[in-house]
Order: C-alpha cells, then sequence, then structure tokens
C-alpha cells in the first residue's frame, strides 16, 4: 500500500520528453503513479527503428498501474514539431503544470572527428528544444497559477579532474558535456527569470551511470550503475514545492534524497527503495545541488 506521506500531484497535468523509453519513461511512470496526468512524447508511437521501447508501451505501464497517460508523437529535431509539441500537448491534457525536458540526442566523437551535424544535432537537443518548450509553457504555467520545469542534465557536465581518467581523454563526451554544462546554466538564469511568476526550475541528473536502452553502449562491462527508481523519484520531488523554496537546483540522483533524507520509491509507486547511498563510483566533485 503506497504510503500517505510520499508526494502527491493529484490534478496536475505533466509534459515528459524522449518518454518511449529509459530516463524519460521512468519519469512518466512516477510521476502517473503519483497522480498526474502525463502526457508523454518521442518521436513516434510505435518505434520504427531498431531501439526498444515505444509510447503505447510506456501509456500501457502507467495505465496498467491506474494512472493516466496521454501519447504524443513529436520529432524534436523538426521546428514544426518543437513549436507546436506544447500547444498539442495543452490542448489534449486540458493545461500544463509540469514539463520535463528529458528528450536527448547522445553521440560521443572526438571534437577532432566530429561532423558539423552531430554538433548541431547535440545543440538542438540540449539548448534549443528546451528553450523553446520552455518558452512555450510559460504562460500556461501562469495561467494555472504555478508551475515546475525539470531539466535532464548529465555528471559529464562537471568539469574532469586531473589526472584525467581513460574515459575523459578516449570517450568522446566534450561536446555532449558542454551542451549540458550550457543546460545547467539555462536551468539557473531560467530559475531567477520565472521566480516571480513562481514557476520552479531544476535540474536533475544520474549521479553515476543509469543503464538504459540509450546509454548501454557507453557503460563499460561491469561498471556500477544504479537504479533508475532514485533518479525517477528526485525528479518527481523537483515537480512539488513552490519556486519560493525550491528553484534554481543542480540535483543528481543519489546525493539529492541522501541530502534532503526523502523516501525513495519503485517508478509505480508501489514498494520503498533502500535509503539512498552515494556511490564510489561518483565524480568527486559532485555537491548534493
Amino acid at each position: 500500500m503506497p504510503d500517505i506521506d510520499a508526494p502527491r500531484l493529484d490534478g496536475k497535468l505533466a509534459l515528459v520528453t524522449g518518454a518511449s523509453r529509459g530516463l524519460g519513461r521512468a519519469i512518466a511512470e512516477r510521476l502517473a503513479a503519483a497522480g498526474a496526468t502525463v502526457v508523454v512524447t518521442a518521436r513516434s508511437l510505435d518505434t520504427t527503428v531498431a531501439e526498444p521501447g515505444t509510447l503505447r508501451e510506456t501509456v500501457a505501464l502507467i495505465e496498467g498501474n491506474g494512472g493516466s497517460a496521454i501519447p504524443l508523437a513529436a520529432d524534436l529535431e523538426k521546428a514544426e514539431d518543437r513549436q507546436s509539441l506544447v500547444g498539442r500537448a495543452v490542448e489534449a491534457a486540458g493545461g500544463l503544470d509540469i514539463l520535463v525536458n528529458n528528450a536527448g540526442y547522445a553521440h560521443y566523437a572526438g571534437i577532432a572527428e566530429m561532423s558539423d551535424g552531430v554538433f548541431d544535432r547535440t545543440i538542438d537537443h540540449y539548448l534549443r528544444v528546451p528553450f523553446v518548450l520552455s518558452r512555450a509553457a510559460i504562460p500556461h504555467m501562469e495561467a494555472r497559477g504555478a508551475g515546475w520545469i525539470v531539466n535532464v542534465g548529465s555528471v559529464t557536465a562537471v568539469p574532469p579532474l586531473e589526472p584525467y581518467s581513460w574515459f575523459d581523454i578516449h570517450g568522446g563526451s566534450t561536446m555532449y558535456a558542454a551542451a549540458k554544462a550550457a543546460l545547467d546554466r539555462f536551468t539557473q538564469g531560467l530559475a531567477a527569470e520565472l521566480l516571480e511568476r513562481d514557476i520552479a526550475v531544476n535540474m536533475i541528473a544520474p549521479s553515476t551511470a543509469i543503464m538504459t536502452p540509450g546509454s548501454a553502449r557507453y557503460i563499460p562491462d561491469g561498471y556500477p550503475t544504479e537504479d533508475v527508481a532514485y533518479f525517477a523519484e528526485s525528479a518527481l520531488q523537483l515537480c512539488r514545492l513552490p519556486a519560493a523554496v525550491r528553484t534554481g537546483r543542480l540535483t543528481y540522483s543519489m546525493h539529492f534524497p541522501k541530502a534532503e533524507g526523502f523516501r525513495v520509491y519503485s517508478v509505480d509507486g508501489a514498494r520503498e527503495m533502500p535509503p539512498a547511498e552515494i556511490p564510489e563510483a561518483a565524480h568527486p566533485g559532485l555537491l548534493e545541488g
């Protein structure tokens, strides 16, 4: 039986991008388990590429747990889809309280070998898309009296420490990390701009590595990974307090619940997870956020 003290989002309307699998699906499931109606979006309702996960599967998981979800196909690399998504979500759900900017494109390559196309797609996904969707969401959140924007970040945004690791030297994450670092600054700046409108803007990133269909190829065999439930619970926690109480935070999935002392539940909200502990593999430069 769910804990009566667990956060509730009854009556709240959320939009989660990149929700067909991985982190986006986990966030959507957790918000829905807490009572929100969640509009889930990805490139298509039924994927046509050789990747696991579809929006229909996400909706089935949420509805099977008693939650409410609305699927909307949108390719955020297309300007028309970016510009229209928030309006379509508002029309489908009846409003918007929460926006989770999760969708992304990660293609690691060294700068010397990176094409202009990879550079452009990286910037589009991690700066242009959050900008366009956040800008569109603001008036709808204002109309409902408050709002929450959660950007999904990355530990790679934290500067590498000397002596550099093998991954720092050979991993090819520099451009991706730079875009995520810019997203952190975007989060903090937008939080300041929207404080007086009672719209909170925060970032959540994994403390170490979370095994998902999109990240698996970048995680070495045997590398310690964390349960996605801590990430999803942290995202939920960033969608419930007024901006005057919590905004502009850069948080990490294991560090945040340990520092704040809140309980973590499975993505379906059905069972309590063990208390968060900072993994030994976590970047030593990470703070609670």
